[in-house]
């Protein structure tokens, strides 16, 4: 099963989100392609307006860009994960780039949410990624692995956990796009440690509709995590035939 998804990030209004879902349903209302599991994040504000479009029968995943690992608490502004699953989420991005930069998350509070998730039948996607410079220098590998490690740390059944391998010099609008052979020693190294126990393990960092094939080509790539390139409707469709032809 190839796992194809995108996170809308901070981006699209109520209106935006509800014309997006009731394309994407009215798309996929025969089903997904075969061998093809669609998930997409929305921003936490419209997360119930693409619940109730999509509606119950839905193929595609719905998810939660982060989550508290507290089932509750006086923590202003965060989220738990019992409320993103009471919201209709079933999956939660956990230690994303942006957020360890920006919001100052660690190994350790990425490891109590992908605990806290788990704990509450949902899926952590769990996100790792490094510098430039990590991977300038040959470091890619060894940076990656300790990441999951430490996010994995102290759970033995992570067969509900997905791993987006993103690394950070090639996310964002800036981002330079992978070439096979940028990403295929990460991809042997995660697949001989997890292949057979994760549920997936997929690769995000300026995917389009151009690289998407021969991405999903690489040993050990079991799907996309998309920006950009799926935030249009169209976009994301031909994503998931990409990923379909292959399956």
């Amino acid at each position: 099963m190839s796992w194809v998804g995108t996170s809308w990030k901070m981006n699209k209004t109520l209106a935006e989100a509800r014309d997006y879902a009731t394309r994407l349903a009215a798309a996929l209302s025969d089903g997904a392609p075969a061998g093809v599991q669609p998930f997409i994040i929305p921003p936490a504000t419209a997360i119930t307006t693409v619940r109730d479009i999509l509606g119950p029968d839905s193929p595609v995943v719905l998810g939660i860009q982060n989550a508290h690992w507290a089932d509750a608490g006086a923590w202003t502004g965060e989220i738990s994960v019992p409320q993103a699953a009471d919201a209709g989420a079933r999956l939660v991005e956990i230690g994303h780039s942006e957020r360890r930069e920006f919001f100052a998350e660690t190994d350790e509070t990425v490891n109590l949410k992908v605990k806290a998730t788990l704990a509450h039948g949902l899926r952590p996607l769990l996100c790792v990624g490094e510098p430039g410079e990590v991977f300038a220098a040959g470091g890619s590998v060894a940076h990656i692995m300790a990441q999951v490690a430490a996010a994995l740390d102290g759970i033995d059944d992570v067969s509900r956990v997905l791993i987006a391998y993103e690394p950070i010099w090639a996310i964002g609008e800036h981002g330079r796009e992978a070439r096979p052979e940028d990403i295929e020693a990460v991809f042997a190294a995660l697949d001989a440690a997890y292949g057979d126990r994760v549920e997936a393990i997929l690769y995000g960092g300026s995917v389009n509709q151009g690289n998407a094939e021969e991405t999903l080509r690489v040993p050990g790539v079991n799907g996309l995590f998309v920006g950009r390139s799926a935030w249009q409707v169209d976009g994301y469709l031909e994503l998931l035939r990409i990923a379909a032809s292959l399956a």
